[in-house]
């Protein structure tokens, strides 16, 4: 199953390549602003909880999904361009293991422990 859902986080990010190729930005910016999301780790400085809420709200696929549509509607490229890098980022992160965070610490993913090695 884990691996279904690697492959599955892969589709979803080759979908962000081409939604983000769709865009006409150069491809440079792409490279530029694909780590930018991990900004939302900050949070960690203060305490788990707000580390969480902070990286929740850069890698949660709803709020990417909706920024894409947001700036569809008001016709609004670098608005589509923001939504279309926090989604390919986040099946970035997934396909590497690093889901949605708890508040009891970094570690701690709706996708498993970090680190933590299933058999």
């Amino acid at each position: 199953m884990k691996n279904i859902l690697k492959l599955e986080e892969l589709a979803m990010f080759a979908l962000g390549l081409f939604m983000y190729g769709l865009l006409g930005y150069p491809w440079w910016l792409f490279f530029v602003l694909i780590l930018t999301p991990d900004l939302g780790m900050l949070g960690y400085l203060f305490n788990p909880r707000i580390g969480a809420i902070g990286y929740n709200i850069f890698h949660h696929k709803g709020i990417a999904i909706l920024l894409y549509f947001f700036g569809m509607y008001l016709s609004f490229p670098v608005i589509e361009m923001i939504g279309v890098i926090l989604f390919t980022h986040s099946s970035m992160d997934r396909i590497f293991g690093y889901g949605l965070k708890y508040d009891k610490g970094f570690k701690y993913t709706h996708l498993g422990e970090i680190g933590k090695t299933n058999g």
